[in-house]
């Protein structure tokens, strides 16, 4: 058996740790930072998913014309800490991938180290998966910002 290829990718976040976790189990919330028309040219049509250990996830999106339904399974939940997921399209079953996001808390904030292990066969997509997944983790960052900022106190006078 081939050896599997890594995409790492490592972010730093002024949010909390359990507010990034978090941020992995809500459709709303996936939906501003993971997929749609903020991160790529795409429409989401349904994400759905069970956040528990052996619970199942769906993400369908449109991009153009063409319906994509990423699913996979919860692996293991460690809140705040560890995620750890199958990744595939419903297309490319049964071969899947992992994905491990380790969170690191901080003082103020926290460290991800995203690792996304794929079949040898996907080691040309490598430098790709690690760009979209950089770009996703850009997003939440810019998510989080942006809803801190709607939710900020007035302390005008």
């Amino acid at each position: 058996m081939s050896q599997p290829v890594h995409a790492v990718v490592m972010h730093r976040f002024s949010a909390s740790a359990e507010r990034v976790f978090d941020a992995w189990f809500d459709p709303v919330w996936l939906g501003r930072w993971m997929f749609g028309p903020g991160v790529r040219d795409e429409r989401i049509v349904r994400l759905t998913l069970d956040a528990r250990v052996g619970g199942k996830f769906s993400f369908v999106v449109d991009r153009q014309g063409t319906q994509i339904d990423h699913v996979g399974e919860y692996l293991e939940l460690d809140r705040p800490r560890l995620l750890v997921f199958t990744w595939t399209t419903r297309e490319s079953l049964p071969e899947k991938s992992r994905v491990i996001v380790e969170i690191t808390p901080r003082d103020a904030g926290c460290d991800v180290k995203l690792t996304h292990l794929m079949g040898a066969a996907w080691s040309a997509y490598v430098d790709q998966a690690a760009h979209a997944w950089t770009k996703m983790l850009d997003a939440l960052e810019r998510a989080i910002a942006q809803n801190s900022a709607e939710q900020a106190p007035d302390v005008s006078p």
